[in-house]
């Protein structure tokens, strides 16, 4: 196992710690595929604070790759970046090798990148059944004309019969399907993560981006939700990255890790080695240790 410490093109310092990297093959960047998610010196500020400072990461495709740090480190705030919530003050973020920095939330989820946020916003006045159902795009039904000219209402009927199916079997893996015809503003906060993220998945996204999405989830859905995040890594191919204030959670579940602190990346790398890193240790866990 080797540690390097690489200097990022703003001039700060971030532990590149690669698992047995023959030296040979290290760093030939020219040959590897391009990472489904790319960030490149990133930069936000707000007013005379800089919440975010060049910082730089990728994610690898199918991986559920971790995001940690201390809070106010700039996680959130590079979630946002990602995502069209804030516009970048600098940097680029790569989707698919295309640069989506300062698009609209919408373009972005449109593109395949959707997220869930530390507090769910579900559409409080709507039942959590009428939640999922909205979530899936370019539903033929929300064209006027498709959904009033008879020449193509059994179409619209019929996308939102097989649409239906696909909500409950959703509802049912969450373990919500009881709450289908409750209001969503009614739902307990664990609840609440439960309806974002099944409304997420709704979607059809390539890339999902989680911002604490355990928190108030009780052990053994906990454990669900896990092993559903690793059978759609399996299976459908789509790639996670997590933010986690429960270091069990990433430790053993992600790979690689990145540790953000001070806006910037401190250090990447395998769970063990992370969790090893002097720096880290330092910043991050301090007297945990």
């Amino acid at each position: 196992m080797s540690s390097d410490s690489a200097g990022t093109a703003d001039g700060s310092d971030t532990d590149r710690i690669d698992a047995d990297t023959p030296a040979d093959t290290a760093g030939s960047d020219e040959t590897a595929a391009e990472p489904p998610l790319r960030v490149e010196n990133l930069r936000k500020e707000f007013g005379g604070i800089t919440a975010v400072d060049g910082a730089s990461f990728a994610v690898a495709e199918e991986s559920l790759t971790g995001l940690i740090g201390p809070n106010g480190a700039g996680k959130s705030t590079t979630f946002n970046c990602i995502t069209g919530i804030h516009e970048p003050t600098a940097g680029a973020v790569y989707l698919n090798g295309e640069n989506i920095a300062g698009l609209a939330p919408n373009v972005v989820a449109d593109r395949g990148l959707v997220r869930t946020f530390q507090i769910a916003r579900e559409l409080a006045e709507m039942t959590v059944l009428e939640n999922l159902m909205l979530a899936p795009q370019r539903q033929q039904g929300e064209t006027l004309y498709r959904s009033v000219l008879p020449t193509f209402r059994d179409d619209v009927i019929e996308e939102e019969t097989e649409l239906r199916e696909a909500v409950w079997e959703s509802l049912e893996f969450f373990e919500i399907d009881h709450l289908a015809e409750e209001q969503a503003g009614t739902l307990s906060g664990g609840q609440r993560k439960l309806l974002e993220m099944a409304r997420a998945l709704m979607t059809d996204p390539d890339i999902l981006l989680l911002d604490e999405p355990f928190a108030g989830v009780n052990p053994s859905l906990e454990t669900k939700l896990l092993d559903r995040i690793n059978q759609l890594r399996a299976e459908e191919g789509l790639t996670f990255l997590l933010v986690e204030h429960d270091m069990d959670i990433i430790m053993e579940h992600c790979d690689p890790v990145i540790v953000m602190h001070q806006g910037q990346v401190l250090a990447e790398g395998p769970p063990e080695a992370i969790r090893n890193n002097e720096r880290v240790v330092d910043a991050y866990f301090g007297d945990q240790q």
